[in-house]
């Protein structure tokens, strides 16, 4: 039976060029792939699947939150290639799941955990319930050398747990992190490491007041 794979890391751990690269291996052996993105990562346009290496591809298929993957588009193909999985939804990673099992496809999904802080995605936690192989694509902390787990988020140049959960952004925004770098930035910014909702809405407070300061 074909597997489920889902190959995770902390932000610039080389993940699409990781996809990219597997696609590139397929194609070469004159086999057929399926690329496939969530519609709602527009940060190189809707149809590019782009690393920070600077390589690029389009991609076969952006499917929203609602979205069906066409039988049609299963033809033929030797492997499902799947870029920012964790932005998908629990419905589109089961059908993921039906794919490598009724179809005999295997699908790769590669994607964050978490994000900033700290907290599943939806697409990431689907797919830590169901995919038959769970691999980590490692890399170093941005702020010493020790190996990055989280995703630690950046504005105005300082660590923050503002914003939505979903907030695209790169390089300028997000840096992989050790735990112990994650805790000391955040505290160095006076934001809550593990926020309740309460310390969430007061520190959310607190910065708005700072800007209205300014």
């Amino acid at each position: 039976m074909a597997k489920l794979y889902f190959r995770y890391g902390a932000v610039s751990s080389a993940k699409t060029l990781n996809l990219l690269a597997v696609a590139h291996n397929y194609r070469q052996q004159g086999k057929k792939v399926l690329l496939v993105k969530p519609a709602l990562d527009v940060r190189f346009g809707g149809q590019s699947i782009k690393s920070r290496a600077g390589l690029e591809q389009v991609a076969d298929l952006a499917i929203s939150d609602n979205g069906r993957i066409p039988l049609d588009a299963l033809e033929g193909v030797s492997c499902v290639l799947v870029d920012e999985a964790q932005f998908l939804t629990t419905s589109v990673i089961n059908q993921f799941r039906d794919i490598a099992t009724l179809h005999e496809i295997p699908v790769i999904c590669y994607g964050l955990r978490a994000d900033f802080r700290s907290h599943l995605f939806e697409g990431s936690r689907r797919l830590l319930e169901l995919a038959d192989t769970i691999e980590e694509i490692k890399t170093t902390c941005a702020f010493c050398n020790k190996k990055a787990i989280m995703n630690l988020k950046h504005s105005d140049g300082r660590a923050t747990i503002e914003g939505p959960t979903v907030d695209l952004g790169a390089e300028e925004k997000y840096f992989p992190a050790c735990y112990s770098c994650y805790h000391a930035q955040l505290a160095a910014a006076d934001a809550p490491v593990f926020p309740t909702s309460e310390q969430f809405e007061l520190f959310t407070l607190q910065q708005l007041s700072k800007t209205n300061l300014r």
